[in-house]
């Protein structure tokens, strides 16, 4: 594996600010990332229940603390899935991010 791609981790918190309303913050992590094709059966059985799963990056187990974003050349993705494969590492499938959702 070849970790020579940069992504950011996104960690989003929230907190009430002085009047009450609440403030989305987000805290981004760079971290290195092997990126991947998405495997074709699972691409196609996220389909059926309309997911659109685009990439597939690989990092170290130890660089992921849960966070529910990624940032990569310029577009944010929401992790859909996350899997520990039995060495160091997991595998993080994305999709695209639509209206800040």
């Amino acid at each position: 594996m070849l970790f020579n791609q940069v992504i950011n981790l996104v960690l989003e918190t929230h907190a009430s600010n002085d009047v009450g309303d609440t403030v989305t913050t987000q805290v981004r992590r760079k971290v290195f990332a092997d990126k991947q094709s998405v495997r074709q059966s699972e691409y196609y059985q996220a389909g059926a229940t309309g997911m659109r799963p685009e990439l597939m990056f690989v990092i170290r187990a130890i660089d992921y603390k849960g966070e529910p974003k990624i940032e990569h050349g310029g577009k944010q993705y929401t992790i859909t899935r996350t899997y520990c494969t039995k060495s160091e590492f997991v595998e993080l499938v994305c999709q695209g991010v639509v209206n800040n959702g």
